[in-house]
């Protein structure tokens, strides 16, 4: 098997020929405590810690790119850690560590390697986006921001529901992504816009104030144009 390319996993993240992946300040650190399991073994063939390190790089200077943040407009952040373990669901993010789930991996059918480095650019985006005041804003639009970070870096599965589904705009995840790519289509870079209103706060008036419409009405337009209301 040849040697994982983390570039090639972004298709809209690419480095100019002679110039190395931007290095920054933080440290990215990766551990698998499920090695000599299924799950654990499959991650070590698949990606393995070296590669997932270089991955959680690629993914911080996409999303940095996505929220169109210089280094003074970022989250102080020096170290970012990914466990390979046991656990319940797929992964989570605290405290800048993202916990991935080895018997998900062990489990998953389908491109794992695709499937693990998605989670990881879902689950960084945690690490470094704004939530509002207290992390008062909607949980549905931070997963939603989270998945459209690895829908905009072409890291989508096959398994995600059709463009135009959900019963609601903050449903989250990928009804949310979709969402959120046709407000961002409505004005470009709104994504990054809305993500910086919400360092100090968060108000549903922040879809008024950059596009002009209350996001029930923006929500009612999306579901128009792709045909499902």
């Amino acid at each position: 098997m040849a040697a994982f390319d983390p570039v090639q996993a972004v298709p809209f993240f690419r480095v100019p020929p002679g110039k190395a992946i931007p290095k920054n300040a933080v440290q990215y650190k990766a551990s698998n405590q499920a090695t000599g399991t299924p799950g654990g073994n499959r991650f070590d063939l698949v990606v393995g810690c070296d590669s997932a390190t270089e991955i959680m790089e690629v993914a911080s200077d996409f999303i940095w790119k996505t929220f169109q943040q210089e280094q003074k407009e970022r989250k102080t952040v020096s170290q970012v850690t990914l466990t390979v373990e046991s656990l319940d669901g797929i992964a989570y993010t605290a405290n800048n560590k993202i916990h991935l789930n080895s018997d998900y991996i062990a489990n998953y059918v389908g491109d794992v390697r695709f499937e693990i480095i998605g989670i990881i650019f879902h689950e960084i985006t945690h690490v470094w986006q704004w939530n509002g005041y207290h992390h008062n804003a909607r949980q549905g639009l931070i997963e939603g921001i989270a998945d459209y970070i690895r829908l905009k870096a072409g890291l989508a599965p096959p398994s995600w529901i059709k463009k135009g589904s959900g019963n609601w705009w903050d449903e989250g995840y990928a009804v949310t992504a979709y969402f959120l790519d046709y407000c961002n289509d409505l004005r470009h870079g709104f994504v990054a816009s809305l993500n910086c209103l919400m360092k100090d706060s968060y108000s549903d008036d922040f879809f008024i104030e950059l596009l002009g419409k209350p996001v029930d009405e923006l929500w009612k337009d999306y579901k128009i144009k792709y045909g499902s209301l």
